[in-house]
């Protein structure tokens, strides 16, 4: 069986019009390039437009992606432009929404993890009090610290993509990456009532 074709290779049968190599490309980054754009734009709806817009984008411009390492940090950087835009649009304070009133309570229960035994009430509680703590935190940090702890940890992209990609050295990066982190702990450690006395 021959190997898959890597994201080069995909980009580039993706320029010549390759319908069904630009489809892969897109099944291989989609959810990632989603994640990204939920945590910057802070609802699945707006994410949604992102990513729409963002793959868009990418296959009018295929062929003059920088891909050395993969597609992924080049569509990053495509969805973090639509993203930052559609946060200047609407200006940054907006509430952040999010409705779950269109789906029906077999759908809900099914998506809460009902009848599976590793999804017990408190189990759930005590993870969704976790992520509502680890949420609510970056939310309170600044967009650009928040950005930064997201394509690092979340994204998993290496520093010197993430230097490359936000204009900034690499020393930078990593400056401001510790200094991120070291507030994001003191975010948490806020929401969880431990703050240390000052």
């Amino acid at each position: 069986m021959p190997a898959a074709p890597d994201d080069r290779q995909l980009l580039a049968q993706s320029a010549a019009g390759n319908r069904a190599a630009f489809g892969e490309l897109v099944e291989r980054h989609a959810a990632s390039v989603f994640q990204y754009a939920r945590w910057i734009v802070g609802n699945d709806t707006d994410a949604e437009d992102v990513l729409q817009q963002t793959f868009l984008a990418a296959w009018t411009a295929a062929a003059d992606a920088r891909a050395d390492g993969g597609a992924r940090p080049w569509l990053v950087g495509i969805a973090r432009r639509f993203a930052l835009k559609l946060n200047a649009r609407r200006g940054e304070s907006r509430a952040r929404e999010r409705s779950f009133e269109e789906l029906g309570l077999e759908e809900l229960g099914a998506q809460a993890g009902f009848g599976d035994e590793r999804h017990t009430p408190e189990v759930v509680a005590v993870a969704l009090e976790e992520r509502e703590c680890l949420a609510g935190a970056l939310a309170a940090l600044e967009s650009e610290e928040r950005e930064l702890l997201v394509l690092r940890d979340l994204q998993g992209l290496a520093g010197t993509e993430v230097a490359a990609l936000l204009g900034i050295g690499i020393a930078a990066q990593k400056s401001r990456l510790h200094r991120a982190r070291l507030r994001l702990a003191i975010e948490v450690r806020r929401r969880m009532g431990s703050e240390a006395p000052q």
